[in-house]
């Protein structure tokens, strides 16, 4: 089950619905029922403006928000999808700069469905194929397209080198072992090599492939196959942390790789004014982002972030590094639970773990003897001891958007 948020309107509520009794993904991969969809509504994906395509494990929702941030700055009209949505479904459509309204989103919902008949789409499939329908329709200067899962089986890797400015590759881990692993001839055996041949699945003939830094196994794979597609690769430059509007050294990675692949392309001009500017203002909810004093925080410090897998951990791990935090913890079930706390470690003074609202979450048992149960993030902030450490919660992005809702941050 999945959280879309609720609506008054009873258009848009019937498709929520529609969209809540999907499964995520198919159980295998495959890019034939999103290609047949999208030719049934007539291949909009051909007739995009310059698209930046981002793959990655970790930080490519912070890449796609420093590419949007430095695009508008320039004071271009950016169409944008990622994922997860923190509240509303409505994020994942991000339209010429405005999330998408309820009337045109139900309208739209109910076109893809029906072109969808028989095909047994995934809620994923039947996400991205709404969203480049929109996109197409309404004009804008650039897309920016965040990979969903893995990247040469993923629905967005529809995308063609005619609309394709650069393919971006963020930091790498193992994630949706299910999938990225399963067995398969004539891949990469080795995990992390795997993981990389996945993600560099979306290059392209002739399209820049644009990568973080990655240790040496995993470069020589996203080599392998971006020159197997007819592509160039180009390695980025971390950017100053220091001149970021997103805390954490690992925003230096994302920011450069965000810099680099405007840098590689020359379909779409971007001044460097623009771009400092860009680095300075991007904004992504959830990621190491300290919530505003509103109800739930209450003048204590609180910091959100919806990571919830070893890589995680340690950027968690390296910003709380000599400090100690009290954490409130939620994971969804098959997810580490000790992909957190194990990072952690001592700096950790108490530890409630709370669930996950609408989804199987892993009980307090599964956190280790220093855990203690609280029936929801008001319980768990309302046991906190009156001290000066900061707060931490952490362990999934349901999670953070229900935090998000509770404490009036809803994104806009």
């Amino acid at each position: 089950m999945r959280d879309m948020g609720r609506s008054d309107d009873p258009r848009v509520q019937a498709q929520l619905d529609r969209l809540g009794g999907l499964s995520i993904q198919r159980d295998t991969l495959g890019l034939d029922a999103i290609r047949e969809l999208l030719r049934r509504l007539g291949d909009p994906h051909k007739r995009l403006p310059p698209v930046f395509h981002v793959a990655g494990t970790n930080g490519k929702g912070s890449t796609c928000a420093f590419l949007r941030a430095m695009l508008e700055a320039e004071g271009y009209k950016v169409h944008v999808t990622t994922s997860p949505h923190l509240v509303r479904y409505n994020e994942r459509f991000r339209v010429a700069g405005k999330l998408i309204e309820d009337a045109r989103l139900a309208e739209l919902l109910e076109e893809v469905f029906d072109a969808a008949e028989g095909l047994g789409c995934s809620f994923f499939e039947i996400t991205i194929a709404a969203a480049f329908v929109e996109f197409a329709r309404v004009p804008a200067d650039a897309c920016v397209v965040e990979v969903g899962l893995g990247g040469r089986l993923d629905a967005t890797n529809v995308l063609e080198p005619d609309v394709l400015a650069a393919c971006g590759i963020a930091a790498l881990g193992i994630d949706h072992e299910k999938f990225l692993l399963a067995p398969e001839d004539g891949v990469p055996q080795e995990p992390m090599a795997r993981i990389a041949f996945e993600k560099a699945g979306i290059a392209k003939r002739g399209v820049p492939v644009v990568t973080v830094a990655q240790p040496k196994q995993e470069r020589q794979a996203i080599e392998t196959v971006a020159k197997d597609a007819g592509a160039p690769v180009i390695i980025a430059s971390r950017v100053d942390e220091r001149d970021l509007a997103l805390p954490g050294e690992h925003q230096g990675l994302n920011a450069g790789l965000a810099k680099a692949m405007l840098h590689s392309q020359s379909n779409i001009a971007v001044s460097d004014e623009a771009i400092a500017l860009g680095l300075r203002t991007a904004s992504w909810p959830a990621r190491l982002h300290r919530l505003v004093d509103g109800p739930l925080t209450q003048g204590r410090e609180v910091w959100l972030d919806g990571g919830h897998n070893p890589s995680a951990g340690a950027i968690l791990s390296a910003h709380f590094a000599g400090h100690g935090v009290h954490l409130i913890i939620g994971m969804i079930e098959g997810k580490d639970p000790l992909a957190i706390i194990g990072l952690l470690g001592d700096r950790i003074r108490t530890l409630q773990v709370v669930p996950v609202p609408n989804f199987p979450s892993h009980p307090v048992k599964a956190f280790g003897p220093q855990a203690k149960a609280a029936a929801n993030i008001e319980e768990a902030l309302l046991n906190l001891p009156s001290d000066d450490y900061p707060v931490l919660i952490a362990g999934s992005l349901y999670l953070a958007g229900e935090v998000l809702r509770l404490n009036d941050e809803i994104p806009d």
